[in-house]
């Protein structure tokens, strides 16, 4: 099992990948900084409510961040764009086109019932289903996976090296032992069991999720194990 233990950052090599995981408060959203070793260029994966402590450990590890990649537009995760956009201001902000909106509008990223108009900087660059793109030498394709918001996608990164692992940034869609939440005004569980079933549980079973809160899994933890959507819950290959 593949573990990235939720302290204030953990650098862990991953798939022929260094991956820094800095989790942020009060949710426990996992923000991640991502790059080949020995190369400084990062992606910046949904910078969180505490960027500072992002911005500290790009500042410790010597790194160069070439893009910030928002998984969805939901508060937690967005809440650090307007800190990283100000020390990088010409790095892109990319976001799947469905979510857009989401960045700059406090009612639909879900700040404002927590008491907090939080305004994220726009897009840059908006992805859709399928669509191919790199940053930092990573390439990555977007696949589109609603149901925990409208827009959500992740970002599936192939092996570097023939023996490692496929990576997907997973955002809030798929976690160890459960699922993202569907209670949200753009949420459907249907979609979030379609998206997982379609989209991810068709990767190799050894594939490395990253999502968005908690500790690291793979999709073949995920088939047999999961309550709400795995073989538990009546899936079946």
């Amino acid at each position: 099992m593949v573990t990235l233990t939720a302290v204030a950052w953990e650098i862990s090599l991953i798939a022929s990948l260094e991956i820094l995981k800095v989790v942020s408060q009060p949710f426990d959203e996992n923000t991640y900084l991502i790059h080949k070793p020995g190369d400084a260029a990062c992606l910046i994966v949904d910078p969180g409510l505490e960027p500072d402590k992002i911005l500290q450990a790009i500042s410790d590890r010597n790194l160069q961040p070439a893009v910030i990649l928002n998984t969805h537009g939901h508060s937690d995760h967005i809440a650090g764009n307007e800190a990283m956009k100000t020390a990088w201001p010409e790095i892109p902000l990319v976001i799947g086109h469905e979510d857009a909106e989401k960045l700059t509008n406090p009612v639909t990223n879900l700040s404002r019932p927590f008491g907090i108009d939080l305004i994220s900087p726009p897009a840059d660059q908006l992805v859709r289903d399928a669509e191919e793109i790199s940053f930092a030498g990573i390439s990555m394709k977007v696949l589109e996976t609603p149901g925990h918001s409208i827009g959500h996608v992740v970002f599936v990164i192939e092996p570097l090296e023939d023996a490692s692992p496929t990576v997907v940034i997973g955002g809030d869609v798929l976690f160890q032992g459960s699922i993202g939440r569907t209670d949200f005004p753009d949420g459907s569980f249907e979609q979030l069991q379609a998206s997982i079933h379609n989209k991810l549980f068709t990767l190799p079973a050894n594939t490395i999720i990253l999502p968005g809160h908690g500790p690291a899994t793979t999709i073949g933890q995920e088939i047999e194990a999961n309550p709400f959507v795995g073989k538990p819950a009546g899936y079946s290959l």
